[in-house]
């Protein structure tokens, strides 16, 4: 017998909510599995809680406001208490029935997570761009080899997140950061259905946050145990630039230039090795921080999001 947690973030979802859950649960009926279903309630202002209290089976969890999609999942995931875990969206785009196509990708592979791939995405013109635009650079920035990390259909097994706390908008980039701790990453074509009720949650304040997240990203696989390696090189670099800048101004001054008609050359001798000096600081503070943070280990970390409540409902 399988036994599955399926994690759903909804917010503001009334026109979706019910028959997602109604899905779900025939899925995971007809396939037999030893499941629970989660819904977490991202701080919805229209009649979401009402409608998910209404439900069963289901384990409820209701932040007490708004803290966003990644902290809503986050706490979906660490309230799950099944083998597997498969995260979705509240909106019904995603299919419920590629569930049983997840877990058998995943065994079949001997993979640690499996992430979703909206091949023929059913979305608007704009923000299939967006996203392409979005995937373009997380090719080149995480290279974490996902076509579509922006799908939250994924399945996990539940030792993944053991650890682990997510933040910002981190769920888009959950495969990379499982990759950088050594977990199999896998990928699957899914079913992606169009929007039938509700608006959807994307602005470009998501996707500037998104963009950021994918830098911290990037710092985190290539720099986290060795961020002098990055600040250092780079305030190496300043103050070479700085001592030429200064022997610039030597060469000047020797064959008789003016130099109170032109600072340029002096100016930017002390703009360079200032520089370059703080930047050499930052990454042995950056240094000391990150070995503290290792030996200290993720238990130290306070959650930046507050639940209100969770309830199980049978």
């Amino acid at each position: 017998m399988k036994s599955v947690s399926i994690v759903v973030p909804v917010y503001n979802e009334e026109g979706n909510a019910r028959e997602l859950h109604n899905e779900i649960k025939d899925v995971c009926v007809k396939e037999g599995y030893d499941y629970e279903i989660i819904f977490i309630n991202d701080g919805s202002t229209d009649k979401t809680d009402e409608i998910c209290r209404s439900l069963k089976p289901l384990k409820y969890i209701e932040m007490r406001r708004n803290f966003g999609q990644t902290a809503a999942m986050d706490a979906g995931i660490h309230a799950a208490t099944k083998d597997y875990i498969v995260t979705m969206d509240g909106d019904r785009q995603n299919d419920p029935a590629d569930i049983p196509k997840l877990i058998a990708y995943l065994e079949e592979n001997d993979l640690d997570v499996v992430s979703g791939w909206r091949k023929n995405r059913k979305d608007t013109p704009a923000k299939k761009f967006v996203s392409r635009g979005a995937n373009l650079l997380r090719g080149i920035i995480v290279k974490d080899h996902i076509h579509d990390s922006g799908c939250s259909l994924k399945i996990y097994k539940r030792e993944c997140f053991e650890g682990l706390t997510l933040y910002g908008e981190q769920h888009r980039f959950i495969p990379a950061l499982l990759e950088i701790r050594g977990f199999k990453v896998g990928e699957m074509v899914v079913n992606h259905r169009p929007r039938t009720a509700g608006v959807t949650k994307y602005n470009w304040k998501r996707t500037v946050k998104g963009f950021v997240d994918m830098i911290s990203v990037w710092f985190w696989n290539r720099y986290a145990s060795r961020p002098l390696h990055l600040l250092g090189a780079i305030g190496i670099t300043f103050f070479t630039l700085g001592l030429v800048c200064g022997i610039w101004s030597i060469v000047l001054f020797a064959t008789g230039f003016d130099m109170s008609d032109n600072l340029m050359a002096p100016l930017l001798t002390v703009f360079f090795i200032v520089l370059g000096i703080m930047m050499f600081i930052f990454g042995l503070m950056s240094e000391i921080l990150m070995k503290i943070y290792f030996n200290t280990g993720d238990a130290s970390y306070k959650k930046a999001y507050s639940v209100k409540e969770i309830t199980i409902i049978e």
